[in-house]
């Protein structure tokens, strides 16, 4: 093999791998819901989370919340079966949206990062997320805009 079909081959191979990673990411199944407004609030059924294996059912840990009324999406992790955390996808550093990725959100700008609890974990951002009280009614989860928790 001389070096320009090595070259040559070398830089398809990475191509592909790049293209595959890419359309593996974009698989993942990431839930975004639009939810009922209340005068209070927003609402969506708690079902949403729920995640059908087989015979077994699983649970999303996020579901991202986008409505017309919101300027920046909220997301809504489940901690457990009980205990919601909803978070303003505004980043405290300098307004940027901010990414979901499991149990983590993150400035596409600065790189800061925020728990699941909405808590600055790395900077440049020192300021937890803000957040709003969550919960359950009948089937619903509620989540009170009039508040920060």
């Amino acid at each position: 093999m001389n070096r320009r079909s090595f070259v040559k081959n070398s830089c398809l191979a990475c191509l592909g791998i790049a293209t595959g990673s890419t359309l593996l990411t974009s698989c993942k199944t990431m839930l975004h819901t639009s939810g009922s407004l209340t005068d209070d609030g927003i609402k969506f059924p708690l079902r949403d989370f729920a995640l059908s294996k087989g015979t077994s059912i699983k649970h999303h840990a996020y579901i991202i919340i986008r409505n017309d009324v919101l300027q920046y999406p909220i997301c809504v992790y489940r901690l457990n079966e009980t205990t919601y955390s909803a978070l303003y996808m505004q980043c405290s550093h300098q307004g940027a949206e901010l990414q979901a990725s499991g149990d983590r959100l993150t400035c596409p700008a600065h790189g800061s990062e925020f728990d699941n609890s909405g808590l600055a974990k790395q900077g440049p951002a020192d300021q937890s997320l803000r957040s709003f009280p969550t919960s359950i009614i009948g089937e619903d989860l509620f989540i009170d805009l009039r508040k920060k928790s």
